[in-house]
């Protein structure tokens, strides 16, 4: 189903699957790539997010070592060629020292000129990225501007147009930012809040374990799904790219598929065990497939979106079971981030 969205400041067409037409019969499934991983950096301290820039050329990760790591895409798969004669490879083109406690989440601008930042000192920070390429900024290391917010800033989320900011707090709604005036139009604990596609709706998961839709202009709850992973904490929620779902994870160990206009949960994605992290489950960029961490065994499970079925499972080749993957919004690769804290990145083999 086509719909638009915002990119780059312009509507674009986006083709979107129809995650209801096919049902649920296992031995249909498609078969996901394989993929090569490479570790990239190490933090200090743990891992705890990692964020793809809208283009797909850059990726940041955040940490319990209150950095944040700037790599550029391009580096990284220079790094993965066995040829390389240009000697070592460095894909972290910049790291922010602007915290003073642990990372919660990233963001970038629609434009992807700016990163914002998250973390347990109640602070979002913007860094200018454009300046990357200015040599005589390479020393730059600290925000430009700061937001002190009243609670713990769990999570944050641009909307498509650039023009605001959603953050996810320890208060029982969503803060609403002007990223012009920085004035806060808004103010059970948000561990996740994410804009859709074209920025009408907004969704929250909580550490009640509700999944709540907001109007993207009025602010207003329209649905509230109630018990959503039992009595667990509800982790993460995105939407798809047709607005029409909501895809959640939480600490029951399940990931589950919901439509929008009515709350009724579609499709069930079981046989991955996740109970103590934050964990994220994630579409690949053509939302053919869904991704998510099996902390018991230490791995990368894959489902096939329409059937539900597990048709991947690969070893994290982290010490430890990851915390957190996103995956590129452009290309079928993905990065993920432990408490090793360490840092992969996976790319389909060719």
């Amino acid at each position: 189903m086509p719909i638009m969205s915002f990119h780059n400041g312009k509507l674009n067409l986006v083709v979107s699957i129809t995650l209801r037409a096919v049902p649920d019969i296992k031995g249909t499934s498609k078969s996901f790539p394989k993929h090569e991983t490479r570790h990239l950096s190490e933090h200090k301290n743990i891992a705890r997010c990692a964020r793809f820039s809208p283009d797909g050329k850059f990726v940041a990760t955040g940490s319990a070592d209150t950095s944040i790591k700037l790599f550029e895409v391009s580096k990284i798969k220079q790094m993965l060629l066995p040829d390389a004669k240009d000697g070592p490879v460095r894909p972290v083109i910049r790291t922010f020292y602007d915290h003073t406690q642990p990372i919660n989440d990233l963001d970038f601008h629609p434009q992807g000129t700016i990163l914002v930042s998250g973390a347990k000192d109640q602070t979002m920070n913007f860094f200018i990225l454009f300046r990357f390429f200015d040599i005589s900024k390479t020393n730059a290391k600290r925000a430009y501007r700061v937001i002190q917010d009243t609670h713990n800033v769990r999570s944050v989320s641009f909307h498509p147009s650039g023009d605001f900011l959603l953050a996810g707090t320890d208060h029982a709604i969503p803060h609403l930012y002007d990223i012009n005036t920085f004035q806060c139009y808004l103010s059970a604990n948000i561990p996740e809040v994410r804009y859709s596609c074209t920025g009408a709706m907004y969704v929250t998961a909580s550490k009640d374990g509700v999944i709540r839709l907001w109007d993207g202009i009025t602010a207003n709850c329209v649905r509230s799904i109630t018990g959503a992973h039992g009595t667990a904490e509800a982790t993460s929620a995105i939407f798809t790219k047709d607005e029409r779902f909501v895809l959640s994870c939480g600490k029951d160990s399940t990931i589950k598929l919901w439509e929008v206009g009515s709350g009724r949960l579609v499709k069930q994605y079981l046989g991955a065990m996740h109970t103590q992290l934050r964990c994220q489950a994630i579409f690949n960029e053509t939302e053919e497939f869904i991704l998510s961490i099996d902390e018991l065994n230490n791995e990368i499970v894959i489902w096939d979106a329409m059937t539900t079925e597990k048709v991947a499972k690969w070893p994290s080749n982290h010490v430890g079971a990851p915390r957190w993957i996103d995956h590129s919004p452009t290309e079928s690769a993905f990065i993920s981030c432990g408490t090793d804290r360490s840092v992969r990145f996976w790319k389909e083999t060719i």
